[in-house]
């Protein structure tokens, strides 16, 4: 039996990860969190549109993600330095659970949006987030 996502989940997955779609509505909410949440939230976002991805792990790309964007906790998020703290946290979870299937592909293709988004040449300074996975 074929591992699937359940469809009510497969709708919103693919509202939400069409071409820039998603992109365009973190952008936002990631400039102001830090390079490490975006890194580690574009690293989730390309490996889950990797064709070889299993559904297993693109339910706990969806999860984590769903979770970052979910405005039950957007007032915590607005508190300085701390805010965004259980974000990374249940992202770097999200991470380490599927971290064979985060390719030398998908991280240079999160590099390349770090690079656009941000203008971020010094890739030192996600060294945290790829030491973790």
């Amino acid at each position: 039996m074929k591992n699937r996502i359940p469809s009510g989940w497969d709708k919103m997955v693919k509202q939400w990860i069409k071409e820039g779609d998603l992109l365009t509505r973190l952008r936002g909410l990631l400039k102001r969190s830090g390079h490490n949440l975006a890194y580690a939230t574009l690293l989730l976002y390309h490996s889950y549109r990797q064709p070889e991805t299993p559904g297993w792990a693109k339910r706990i790309v969806v999860g984590s993600i769903a979770y970052l964007l979910a405005p039950i906790d957007s007032l915590p998020d607005l508190t300085p330095f701390i805010g965004f703290t259980d974000d990374l946290g249940v992202l770097m979870f999200g991470l380490v659970s599927i971290a064979g299937h985060v390719t030398d592909d998908v991280r240079a293709k999160a590099r390349l949006e770090m690079t656009r988004w941000f203008g971020l040449t010094d890739f030192s300074t996600l060294k945290k987030v790829d030491d973790k996975i």
